[in-house]
């Protein structure tokens, strides 16, 4: 489960790595009233990058456990962990609903 969580870390690095240069890469492409050597010659240099600096293979993965399903973006932690949490008490502001 660890090497999930670090696998994601490292990804996640490389996407702002390689962030800037992929989007401008892609807006050259992209853009029509370049020439089409210019543009094919962008879309080498944007497959020459490393795939994982995509930031579609980036997965929101819960910061305690390495879950990948049923993240709260706000506290990056998955809903059985934050429920947890939330009845020892631990999140302020949150409380568990009764009525």
């Amino acid at each position: 489960m660890k090497s999930f969580i670090q696998r994601d870390i490292k990804k996640r690095l490389l996407h702002l790595k390689y962030e800037k240069k992929r989007l401008v890469l892609k807006t050259l492409i992209k853009n029509k009233q370049l020439t089409p050597k210019l543009r094919l010659f962008a879309s080498f240099q944007l497959n020459k990058l490393p795939k994982n600096s995509s930031l579609v293979r980036i997965h929101n993965r819960c910061i305690i456990t390495g879950r990948t399903r049923g993240i709260y973006r706000r506290f990056k932690i998955s809903r059985i962990q934050l429920r947890d949490l939330i009845g020892q008490g631990l999140i302020p502001g949150l409380v568990k609903s009764s009525w």
